[in-house]
């Protein structure tokens, strides 16, 4: 069963704040783009990796990388992102050979995924086509107007917060985005491509601290998980 990876970090990170794009945002002194690529390549089933960025990252991440100890020697390769997720992730679908089995998409900026909950995603995908982790919502959930006005309130018992990495047959993958491109949707995750396809999706139980960097707050949390000694 072959593996292949694609790493999305083409986007901004407004909220996230600073100079550059987040992926490229320092935690505790290495670029999380960087901290992040290394986790997905602790994985042996992985066998190459595709880092999607900004054009105006491009010459930036090459540089980081080939400069990196633990990285510069790995099969990855740099594909140019587009303007929104989804067509950063359908750019990163171009790079996939027909060899490939399985893909895995991951967000750049969640720098702690392990390596078991990668292998547990990766299993999950073999045997049911498309997996994504996630945890129960643990906050009630409300519907919001525009205007601040609650208007309705969600049951929590069947509601989860999606994480990645999410990993699906190639086939599967690649009509869906495909589709969704047909259809001029703009789908907020790859599960979302596949369920709009009309295909079931797997939930694997994910990890707290497979949390996205999205506030300068995450970026605090982050390093103090490291100073710590809570991740690696």
């Amino acid at each position: 069963m072959r593996v292949s990876a694609i790493v999305l970090a083409a986007g901004e990170g407004r909220r996230l704040g600073g100079s550059v794009p987040k992926a490229f945002a320092s935690i505790a002194g290495r670029p999380l783009v960087l901290r992040t690529l290394e986790r997905i390549f602790s994985v042996p089933m992985i066998e190459r990796a595709t880092l999607v960025v900004g054009a105006a990252q491009l010459e930036r991440c090459e540089a980081l990388l080939k400069a990196d100890p633990a990285l510069r020697d790995r099969p990855w390769h740099l594909q140019l992102g587009g303007a929104t997720r989804q067509q950063s992730a359908q750019r990163g679908l171009e790079q996939v050979g027909s060899e490939d089995d399985l893909i895995l998409i991951h967000d750049a900026a969640r720098p702690f995924v392990s390596a078991e909950l990668i292998v547990r995603c990766i299993e999950a995908a073999m045997r049911h086509d498309a997996a994504v982790p996630g945890l129960p919502a643990h906050d009630t959930i409300k519907v919001v107007t525009q205007d601040h006005w609650v208007e309705r309130t969600l049951e929590r018992d069947s509601l989860w917060e999606i994480q990645t990495p999410q990993v699906f047959r190639r086939e599967l993958i690649v009509a869906a985005h495909e589709n969704a491109a047909r259809a001029g949707l703009d789908v907020s995750d790859d599960a979302l491509a596949v369920e709009r396809y009309g295909k079931p999706v797997f939930v694997v139980q994910g990890e707290r601290l497979n949390f996205k960097i999205t506030v300068p707050e995450d970026v605090w949390l982050a390093e103090l998980l490291l100073r710590e000694g809570r991740v690696s």
